[in-house]
């Protein structure tokens, strides 16, 4: 008994640890030189982005190289990527600093210049209490989603919205950066216009700009561009790409030592950085609930982020990525690293192309990377104190421009889908707006939106037979299609339900030739046939009271009739002088009054009625005699619909049109929803539209020969052995 328990555990024990599947199959000689490459180059580049990606999020450069430490070493363990590096990013980081600025802002860490009358930000410490919160939130978010199997929600961001969000948050960043650049203190603002306040206060301060900034950030500028573009030239021809940050904040630090840049130019550096690691602490949760609503984002956005790149590879390279996995990664990622004073992590999408294009092959990579930063935080950390923060504002601006480019998915939505193209354009301007936390929900529910709008107006077409095939196809888009003599199929691009259940009856109505208008008009003489019963009822009935009160009756309507409305009769009774009659009235309904047309029993009224019917209006001869409705693209259907379907089996019915469904997605909702009964059966069900097809066409006993063979030339049996065989089956299933 205890045989299948102890797999099941394994595989327990290796989903929630993937490192315990890869680990023990790692090969030393095929993957340990390309893994140690790739994690030299990823730390490498850790180093710069995890000090200037600090400065987006509102914290001392060093909390950026403890994000890129523990992180990376928890994935490790618990990630099921082989290429993503996780660690800082700039979208993340943006928004982790709304939360800074919101709860711990500028304001608060104003300090004077020794020998001045400035002032300058000096944030240390007691910020980083605020991070916590919103990474532990983030992190539990995160761990729980993934627990619960939630893996999915990653869906409903759509790649056309993560750009365009990424791009918003990118404008966000360049404005948190340029203060850096220009060497001009400014007043972060958040909340939603926050982006415009911002502007108008950065423009304002133009003319105090610092020179020496502006120089030095000038220069970092056209030095990291122009070796960008250099290293991606001659890439193909190295092993390994040039660390142009890495040689970029090197050089600055060296020049800013000896030339004095902090003491003479008066341009800000990054200042001390403390040397060994940081004891762990919790967070305190007396402010969790100030900071539920960003926790949310971030862990929506950052496993969005990884996601998507963690695919992109597995797709490229082969293997598989567990989503709910991946989820559980980063919320353990950042719970253990929101002990130490890291933010919100996730995977950058820079440093996972250089992973994987310098030949990483396992998250064996991540370690590697994770060792250069351990290295730096403990013995190199304090030679980075005369790096000036023009630098690595430079750093991030650069770093910047491949968000930027993604302007041009507008040329390219506008060719593909105008849709996407709108939800692209509304999640860049709600995120612009309503900043990153407000942004993201506004850009979601728009997205939703325009997936309810596009299931309530599907298309609707009637299809054709492809001669020589089984398929059917739009007659209107597709020339080489017949129709089949004597049978609509219907067909809708989206399922039927509640808010589009109408809307497909409309449609069907339209593309049925005399629905629109004889079905109307005959509905209208039925109704009329019923108002002339009900006349004549009370015309009869007048004439009985006058017979009652033993005088001659002269019977006239009282008022003109009209259709639908009740008559009254005036009646003459007395002698048989209608000149001393007297005038009398009777309703044409009067409480208790049943007595029906032929009858004067008082309970026949109503079954007199039944008895009219679209089909007692005569004979009646159509140029179809079937309809099918194809529902083989619906996956649910609700009971508004199935009423729907009712009706539209009932209306037709009545004028000698029989009403067939093809598709089995939603049998079992049809019997839940009392769907079927003694007139429509199991037997108007078929599995295909060509099944329903032949049997409307042996059951109506067609002599079409040549649509016969073409329908049935690749089957090689008759249209009543097809069907029925086919139903036999079908019916085997459902039952």
């Amino acid at each position: 008994s205890s045989s299948p328990t102890k797999p099941l555990l394994k595989r327990t024990v290796v989903g929630c640890l993937p490192v315990l599947y890869w680990l023990p199959r790692y090969s030393i000689w095929d993957y340990g030189m390309p893994d140690l490459i790739a994690g030299i180059s990823v730390g490498i580049m850790h180093l710069p982005q995890g000090m200037a990606y600090a400065l987006l999020a509102s914290l001392p450069p060093v909390f950026g190289l403890y994000t890129s430490f523990y992180p990376a070493l928890v994935y490790f363990f618990f990630g099921t990527s082989r290429h993503i590096s996780i660690g800082t990013f700039a979208v993340l980081s943006i928004m982790v600093g709304s939360v800074t600025e919101r709860l711990a802002p500028d304001n608060d860490f104003l300090i004077m210049i020794n020998g001045t009358n400035s002032t300058e930000i000096n944030r240390s410490g007691s910020d980083g209490l605020y991070t916590q919160r919103g990474v532990f939130e983030c992190a539990l978010f995160q761990v729980v989603l993934g627990l619960v199997r939630f893996g999915f929600v990653g869906t409903y961001l759509s790649e056309p919205l993560v750009r365009a969000y990424t791009t918003a948050a990118a404008a966000h960043a360049v404005l948190a950066v340029v203060a850096q650049l220009f060497g001009v203190s400014i007043t972060r603002f958040s909340g939603p216009l926050s982006l415009v306040y911002t502007l108008v206060e950065v423009c304002s301060k133009l003319p105090q700009t610092h020179l020496p900034t502006l120089v030095v950030s000038a220069v970092s500028i056209g030095f990291l561009i122009a070796a960008k573009q250099i290293n991606s030239a001659i890439s193909a021809k190295l092993p390994v790409p040039i660390p142009v940050e890495l040689i970029t904040i090197v050089s600055a630090t060296v020049i800013s030592f000896y030339i004095k840049l902090n003491g003479i130019y008066t341009i800000k550096v990054v200042g001390e950085i403390p040397s060994g690691l940081a004891a762990p602490r919790l967070p305190d949760t007396n402010l969790f609930r100030e900071v539920i609503g960003d926790a949310f984002a971030l862990a929506i956005v950052g496993y969005a982020i990884s996601i998507s790149l963690g695919k992109t590879f597995a797709l490229k390279h082969g293997y598989k990525v567990d989503s709910n996995q991946e989820l559980v990664a980063l919320g353990l990622s950042n719970a253990v690293g929101g002990l130490f004073q890291c933010y919100a992590v996730c995977s950058s999408m820079s440093r996972s192309l250089i992973q994987e294009t310098t030949g990483g092959k396992t998250q064996m990579a991540g370690i590697a990377s994770a060792v250069i930063v351990l290295v730096t935080v403990l013995k190199l950390g304090p030679l980075f104190q005369e790096l000036p923060k023009a630098v690595l504002a430079a750093i991030i601006f650069v770093n910047l421009k491949s968000m930027f480019k993604q302007y041009y998915d507008i040329i390219t939505l506008w060719r593909s889908s105008k849709v996407d193209l709108m939800v692209w354009f509304v999640t860049w301007v709600s995120t612009l707006l309503l900043n990153l936390d407000l942004g993201l929900g506004a850009s979601i529910i728009f997205a939703v939106l325009t997936v309810i709008f596009r299931t309530q107006l599907p298309r609707y077409s009637v299809l054709g037979h492809v001669p020589g095939t089984e398929l059917y196809l739009d007659m209107e888009t597709h020339r080489e299609v017949r129709e089949v003599p004597g049978i609509t199929i219907f067909h809708s691009s989206a399922t039927v339900y509640f808010a589009n259940a109408d809307l497909y009856l409309e449609a069907l109505k339209e593309k049925v030739p005399f629905c629109c208008t004889t079905l109307t008009l005959l509905k209208l003489c039925l109704l009329l046939k019923c108002v002339q019963i009900l006349e004549k009822r009370a015309e009869r009935r007048a004439k009985r009271r006058a017979k009652r009160e033993n005088g001659t009756v002269f019977v006239m309507p009282m008022t003109p009739r009209a259709s639908g409305d009740q008559c009254s009769w005036e009646y003459l009774k007395g002698g048989g002088d209608p000149d001393s009659a007297t005038l009398g009235t009777v309703s044409e309904l009067q409480d208790g009054d049943t007595t029906t047309l032929g009858s004067s029993s008082e309970d026949t009224l109503s079954r007199d009625l039944d008895k009219v019917s679209l089909g007692s209006l005569g004979k009646w001869t159509w140029d179809i005699h079937s309809i099918i409705l194809d529902l083989s693209t619906a996956n649910f259907i609700d009971t508004v619909a199935i009423k729907t379907m009712k009706n539209i089996f009932h209306d037709f019915g009545e004028i000698d049109v029989t009403v067939y469904m093809a598709g089995f997605h939603v049998v079992e909702q049809l019997e839940l929803g009392g769907f079927f009964s003694e007139t429509i059966t199991k037997g108007r069900l078929f599995v295909t539209v060509h099944d329903a097809v032949l049997h409307c066409l042996g059951h109506q006993g067609t002599s079409t020969p040549g649509l016969e063979y073409s329908l049935v030339r690749h089957t090689h049996i008759t249209h009543d052995n097809t069907a029925d065989q086919r139903k036999t089956r079908y019916e085997k299933n459902i039952n």
